[in-house]
């Protein structure tokens, strides 16, 4: 099953060296999900060939505008592309009354439903789940209330061995694949593991937007496959970093190894960086399995 993110949004605060704010694309199973949506978010889409009108769910980590200024744009160019299907919003509750005087001002009324989930940020909560994922928030510490979120794969049921199974009625596949052993008329006993192979074990993303270094979020994000984290300063500048709420690259790795992540994003790099590398080799120090969050890089997970 495919569960791959694409970078549409790297840059923290503003627009700059070819860096857009944040935004990213999550693929599972060919559903669709938008986390966060900066400036131009609809135009990094069409540059890196993803149809918006696929999207179905949208989920936005607070109300700096870095992370929702793209957000009425894309709604309205889907207004005017004709779109009919209820588009999902997961987001704090004063994000609906800053829509609906948007759209109240332009005369807009959408021809689709928006089906608005207002998210809190005082604990970590389910607030989705579906065939294929369950979504649940991380409470972040930044100025204003924050939380990431944490995509978690359900368990998949086991597959079919065909050269195995094609002399087996149909109607059997089912308890096969859920693991259940089959008594055939005659008495004879057909084994799920003789017929079947184990499915690949679900994975994780754990997406933490805008925070501080802050230990009371860690057991939320613990043990997940890849990590995306904000990597806004290098380590020089953590005075900075606590006064405006941020992380450092070097603090990035620090938390991906305490809660035992498999693959560290970093991202959200504050404009006064023009290349990327020396935040990529701060936060290698520490935890090796890092790479860059940056513009139009799709990443397995």
């Amino acid at each position: 099953m495919k569960f791959e993110v694409t970078i549409l949004g790297s840059s923290s605060a503003t627009p700059v060296f070819n860096r857009n704010p944040s935004a990213q694309l999550l693929n599972c199973n060919e559903k669709f999900y938008l986390i966060d949506c900066g400036e131009g978010t609809q135009q990094q889409l069409t540059k890196y060939n993803f149809k918006a009108a696929r999207i179905d769910y949208i989920f936005i980590s607070h109300l700096h505008g870095d992370h929702y200024f793209g957000l009425i744009g894309l709604l309205s160019s889907l207004h005017l592309n004709g779109r009919i299907k209820p588009m999902q919003i997961f987001a704090p509750k004063p994000l609906l009354e800053i829509l609906e005087i948007q759209f109240k001002y332009s005369d807009t009324k959408l021809r689709y439903q928006l089906d608005f989930f207002p998210i809190e940020a005082n604990e970590s909560q389910q607030i989705f789940e579906n065939g294929d994922l369950i979504v649940k928030t991380i409470i972040l510490n930044h100025r204003i209330p924050t939380t990431g979120f944490s995509f978690e794969q359900k368990q998949r049921q086991r597959k079919l061995i065909k050269e195995k199974t094609d002399e087996i009625p149909m109607a059997y596949y089912t308890a096969l694949k859920k693991g259940i052993d089959v008594e055939l008329p005659n008495g004879e006993i057909l084994k799920s593991e003789d017929y079947t192979t184990p499915a690949e074990p679900p994975r994780s993303y754990a997406y933490c937007s805008d925070t501080m270094f802050d230990e009371r979020y860690f057991a939320t994000i613990k043990d997940c496959d890849t990590l995306y984290h904000e990597a806004t300063f290098m380590h020089d500048l953590l005075d900075r970093a606590n006064e405006t709420h941020h992380t450092t690259a070097l603090q990035a790795g620090e938390i991906a190894k305490i809660i035992g992540a498999k693959k560290l994003l970093i991202g959200h790099f504050s404009s006064r960086y023009k290349t990327l590398q020396m935040l990529l080799e701060e936060a290698q120090s520490v935890f090796e399995n890092t790479e860059l969050a940056i513009e139009g890089r799709t990443f397995q997970l």
